[in-house]
């Protein structure tokens, strides 16, 4: 039986990078997922084999020492990985995002500094935009820089850091009202944002002077990578680690990241959702009701259509929406409809597949579990659904203006 969800057109190195990380999925990831994910234990083994086959620089240049790879090239391999385990490929997007920003947006300087060792793995990336109180309302951020001559100092608490304790370098967006009065800082909150690239110990505690990553938020699900807050408290950062050298900037930076990243999260969401019917099929011959497997049975039969049929279009819709950035043309409207439907149908194909186990869908013993525990993240992961419908709304009505 051919596999489901696959895309045509690839070029030969993409099919044989393809081909290298679901060889190691299957062999390094899947057999131990679900006993280091019940641990919520940290994938080491598993980082270091990312490193070695260059997926940390997969989309960095190759004057950078990356691959130099496409975002749908990144988007196949996400959703390889997230087949095997979703928190891995959570480890991998956001060192991605803050590549990707460092890479279009970055001064010369910090390129030459930061992409060389990210393409390696040495540095690896965070990025931080939300706080406590804020959830999708970013005008509403409250973490501050003040200038005090040739450094920044920064202060402000942080939610939801993926990578927090790990990573070596984040971004982190923060209001700076620099060259705006309080009145246009108020007016046009956007404008007066900036990110900075904040440089810090791996670990938990005060990381570096004036900066705090406290231990990891115990989570339902996600388990395995870290989720932390970020405290700043009189940090002082040099003006050179100001993203593009330019305050005022940030929010329209984050924003390129987060839709890349979004494009991330929809692979992520086909990943899970593959995984789970391949669960749920495979189950669907081996257990038998009333004399006979029950993938013989029509309702069990008409609800692995469905999801097969789910998983196809989101990848498809995924696809569609790398393929658009991979050309130079805006995709948020594509980003922001493949992640709210592959997130969603991701979320009814866990379920079905659960559904189809049974009783034993209940149990740690089986993977189904663990899914049924990592697919609402996507739900929410780089913009809830309802802030993905606000996003395609808009832009149906930039698209069909009507002229009356």
């Amino acid at each position: 039986m051919a596999r489901l969800a696959q895309t045509a057109g690839l070029t030969d190195v993409q099919q044989e990078i393809l081909s290298t990380v679901r060889d190691f999925v299957d062999k390094e990831i899947l057999p131990v997922a679900t006993e280091l994910e019940h641990r919520d234990e940290y994938p080491q083994q598993i980082v270091d084999g990312l490193r070695e086959l260059g997926l940390f620089g997969l989309m960095i240049p190759e004057e950078y020492g990356g691959l130099g790879e496409s975002l749908l090239t990144y988007a196949l391999c996400v959703e390889e990985i997230a087949r095997g385990w979703m928190s891995v490929s959570g480890i991998i997007n956001t060192h991605f995002i803050v590549a990707y920003m460092l890479k279009q947006h970055g001064t010369q300087e910090q390129k030459d500094h930061f992409l060389p060792r990210m393409a390696a793995g040495d540095i690896r990336g965070a990025f931080s935009m939300s706080e406590p109180g804020l959830g999708s309302d970013v005008s509403a951020i409250t973490s501050k820089a003040v200038r005090d001559g040739d450094e920044y100092v920064l202060n402000g608490q942080k939610m939801w850091l993926t990578n927090g304790g790990t990573s070596s370098l984040v971004a982190v967006l923060v209001r700076s009202d620099e060259g705006h009065s309080p009145e246009e800082a108020a007016a046009k909150p956007h404008k007066s944002m900036t990110t900075f690239l904040v440089e810090k110990e791996p670990g938990f505690g005060e990381v570096r002077p004036g900066l705090t990553i406290p231990g990891k938020i115990d989570k339902m699900g996600y388990k395995g990578v870290d989720t932390t807050e970020l405290i700043m408290d009189g940090l002082r950062i040099p003006a050179n680690r100001v993203l593009g050298g330019v305050t005022g900037r940030g929010f329209y930076q984050m924003m390129d990241g987060v839709e890349v990243g979004r494009v991330n999260v929809a692979a992520r969401g086909c990943g899970v959702a593959q995984r789970a019917f391949e669960l749920g099929v495979q189950y669907a011959q081996q257990r038998h009701t009333f004399g006979k497997p029950i993938a013989q049975h029509q309702a069990i039969q008409f609800k692995l259509a469905e999801m097969a049929t789910k998983v196809e279009a989101a990848h498809a819709m995924m696809v569609n929406a790398a393929r658009k950035k991979d050309s130079g043309e805006r995709n948020d409207l594509e980003a922001g409809m493949a992640k709210y439907l592959a997130s969603e149908y991701c979320k009814e194909v866990v379920e079905d597949s659960f559904r189809i186990h049974g009783g034993y869908g209940f149990s740690k013993e089986y993977e189904i579990e663990r899914l049924y525990r990592e697919a609402p993240m996507l739900l929410i992961g780089e913009g809830t659904a309802e802030i993905q419908k606000m996003i395609i709304g808009r832009r149906l009505l930039e698209e069909y203006r009507f002229q009356g």
